[in-house]
């Protein structure tokens, strides 16, 4: 297995818009170690699965060595994993909190620290957060103070990241989705929530993907938060 080939660590990576993430690096022939809590095996060789709980520095650690050992490097990692639970705020009860933390926070921060740690011995790295357009601008009836909290608090991360470690040639970017048809939202629902954006419509789980393609391919580009929401950041 040739040494050479680019390798991308993606969480949150059995289904929906992780999945589509790992098929689309696929297509341009990364190796990819995709991990998440009930992740399969893969037939790919070219695809390393680790299952286990992000949040849990242990389950980090192996995603990152089982990565090197297999691949010999670690170029890009893609923060995927993600949970949003809908509540009115007082309703929140700490098994909530905790949960959302544990996935959207820790999920983020242990592996991060250790994949930058590998990349800085390369002097080049690519890190992006899949953050959430909901983390920018809030609407009536819609329940975000969780999401707004640990979303929000990865768009600052991430420039304060992109910030320490330019000189260090490692970038760090931020993917913020919109309303993505996804395992997310129920078919029924995909009219009524497209009428949330300017485009009149949701996304598709390829725009994420695209879009974190293009911010791997642009290599001037750090400390950018991509909004892919049809506008809905934007205003209504």
């Amino acid at each position: 297995m040739s040494r050479s080939r680019k390798v991308v660590v993606v969480t949150g990576a059995s289904r929906g818009i992780g999945a589509a993430i790992v098929r689309a690096f696929r297509e341009l022939d990364y190796a990819v170690v995709a991990t998440s809590r009930s992740i399969k095996p893969s037939d790919d060789a070219n695809v390393l699965t680790v299952a286990g709980d992000i949040g849990d520095r242990a389950v980090a650690q192996r995603v990152i060595a089982e990565g090197i050992a297999r691949f010999g490097r670690i170029d890009t990692l893609v923060n995927n994993a993600g949970i949003y639970i809908g509540k009115p705020f007082t309703e929140h009860t700490s098994e909530d909190y905790a949960a959302v933390m544990d996935v959207n926070m820790r999920g983020f921060f242990y592996i991060t620290q250790l994949a930058i740690a590998e990349m800085e011995r390369h002097s080049s790295g690519h890190v992006v957060n899949v953050t959430a357009s909901i983390a920018d601008t809030a609407y009536t009836g819609v329940y975000s103070v969780l999401a707004a909290l640990t979303k929000g608090g990865l768009n600052a991360a991430t420039k304060s990241l992109a910030i320490e470690y330019a000189r260090k040639g490692i970038r760090v970017n931020a993917v913020a989705p919109g309303i993505i048809r996804s395992p997310m939202h129920a078919p029924e629902t995909h009219d009524a929530l497209g009428a949330f954006n300017p485009l009149g419509r949701i996304g598709e789980m390829s725009d994420i993907a695209d879009a974190i393609l293009f911010l791997d391919a642009a290599p001037f580009i750090t400390g950018e938060i991509l909004h892919v929401d049809g506008g809905q950041s934007a205003g209504r």
